[in-house]
């Protein structure tokens, strides 16, 4: 095969990048609306679920219209780029009311299904032998663009919110341009397995599967949750500094990006599953430790949530890499939408009873209800975390 040119990976970490910051464009700018507008406190799960219902309905139509094999993914990826930009473009059409801004984020989240899967597939093309390693730098890319708009509101200083809407949607249209104009089809691209709903007890039949799936969903159930209101949890601690609060929780979140790639090197040395486990562990008693942390000196405290942001998106790509090898080989597109979507189904429970817990006993001891999750996704991991690497 003829050496890869030197600018396809980087292109399509710096695309991902850009198009997935569309993800939380909506959190960054709720403090705003909340003043402007007078959202209720609730909005921030509200619009949060938002996004990852509509990513769910995403998924399960491009998979199930097989789009990302009709059609060359780098295409796909552009629309999907420019109609997520216009659909994050739609919030300040909803004049701060509550519904119509529920509606933009659904539609911003469903065409996030055609941009963080299909970069995947387009690197897929690219990369055979090293793919687990360009999946690290692929996740790190989402976690960063996650993290984007927060460091926009953060560095804005009287940045009207509409301006940072535009903001992320220019991005994102940024991103998908440099996808479509630089990175063509690779040489090992292939169409994919098709979505088929009715094997599901086929695809849960594999113990290595339902190993890695469980431990993805136990992980799930805390990753999301933190991400939504690990603002909030700033705020409780550094008070009205709202300029302060974005830039930290840009911090904590984007830190996940050093957890995905040291993670893609190490398991190079003890395998995906071992450092899968060691991740989520770490992340498990950050949940635990939380209400001590936030009495912790602020430079203790701070560290510590650049600690946990670390974790808690580290394994995800290893999690990804485990998934597509244990999935059934004759239902491997079935199985990894399934995952999923059943792993963000997941983050509606957790974000829901997270943003009703900071309600009811506030956000020092609320984080303690995402523990659950990494306890049971390690158990779950536990039989393939001591095979050997």
């Amino acid at each position: 095969m003829p050496a890869i040119p030197a600018r396809i990976l980087p292109t399509i970490v710096v695309s991902q990048f850009a198009s997935t910051s569309l993800w939380f464009a909506g959190n960054a700018v709720i403090p705003d609306l909340q003043h402007s507008a007078g959202l209720p406190a609730s909005a921030v799960g509200h619009i949060t679920i938002a996004v990852q219902l509509g990513f769910i309905a995403g998924t399960l139509v491009f998979a199930w219209l097989a789009i990302a094999d009709r059609f060359s993914p780098r295409i796909i990826f552009l629309l999907s780029a420019l109609a997520g930009a216009a659909a994050n473009a739609a919030t300040l059409a909803s004049g701060g009311e509550l519904l119509p801004l529920l509606a933009a984020r659904f539609a911003a989240g469903f065409f996030l299904a055609g941009i963080y899967p299909v970069g995947m597939k387009i690197a897929s093309g690219w990369y055979d032998r090293d793919l687990g390693l360009a999946l690290g730098w692929l996740v790190g890319a989402l976690v960063l663009g996650t993290a984007l708009p927060h460091l926009i509101r953060g560095l804005g200083g009287d940045l009207p919110w509409q301006a940072v809407i535009l903001a992320v949607s220019a991005v994102s249209v940024a991103g998908g341009l440099a996808m479509f104009l630089l990175v063509p089809d690779g040489p090992h691209l292939r169409a994919g397995a098709r979505f088929d709903p009715t094997v599901l007890a086929t695809i849960f039949r594999s113990a290595e599967f339902r190993g890695s799936a469980f431990g993805y969903f136990g992980h799930m159930w805390e990753l999301y949750a933190f991400y939504a209101f690990v603002p909030m949890l700033l705020a409780a601690r550094l008070g009205a500094d709202s300029a302060s609060v974005s830039v930290w929780s840009f911090a904590a979140i984007a830190a996940g990006f050093l957890g995905c790639m040291g993670g893609g090197y190490l398991s190079r040395l003890i395998g995906n599953a071992r450092v899968a486990f060691i991740q989520l562990s770490a992340s498990g008693l950050c949940c635990l430790v939380s209400p001590l942390a936030f009495l912790a000196p602020l430079p203790v405290f701070l560290a510590f949530l650049l600690f946990w942001g670390m974790v808690v998106a580290g394994d995800s790509p290893q999690f990804s890499t485990l998934n597509a090898r244990f999935a059934p080989p004759a239902y491997v597109g079935s199985a990894l939408t399934i995952a999923n979507c059943i792993g963000f189904a997941i983050t509606i429970v957790s974000i829901g009873i997270l943003g009703w817990l900071i309600n009811v006993v506030g956000p020092r001891y609320a984080f303690l209800m995402l523990a659950p999750g990494p306890a049971l996704g390690l158990a779950a991991l536990r039989r393939l975390a001591t095979k050997p690497a």
